[in-house]
């Protein structure tokens, strides 16, 4: 075996290699999983994709892992329509719940009208500010 080796540009074939044998581990503890990818876009008047949610399943359970909506948007709906969105494919994939991280700069407030409960905080994650994971059950 040969020494570690720091990468300065990895691309995706790395990260698969890394992870082989920490899916296979999972796998074998709990059973193999159903992973998918939860993509909900909007779109502008040119059809060209301006925002939107990005999340993947697994263990049962929806991985929000980008929600983005344009400024000039915000305050209209759009956010709680692609969280309404996600969950509603959630559950038709057999999920029981969504979870996502968000920073104290962003929509921790937004989440929680929705029903997401904090479940984890890292502060000054970056300096100055939080980190929060939160949930919600679906089942």
């Amino acid at each position: 075996m040969t020494p570690p080796e720091l990468l300065s540009n990895p691309d995706d074939s790395v990260r698969d290699a890394i992870l082989a044998p920490l899916i296979a581990h999972n796998e074998a503890m709990v059973g193999p999983t159903d992973r998918r990818t939860v993509a909900i876009v909007l779109r502008g008047d040119d059809n060209a994709v301006t925002g939107g949610l990005w999340g993947v399943t697994g263990f049962r359970w929806l991985f929000v892992q980008y929600l983005a909506v344009p400024a000039a948007l915000k305050g209209q709906g759009h956010g709680r329509t692609l969280m309404r969105m996600a969950e509603e494919e959630a559950r038709r994939l057999g999920c029981v719940g969504v979870w996502l991280d968000t920073f104290s700069f962003q929509a921790r407030g937004f989440y929680e009208k929705l029903g997401y409960a904090v479940i984890g905080r890292i502060d000054d994650f970056p300096p100055g500010e939080s980190r929060f994971f939160l949930r919600k059950r679906i089942d």
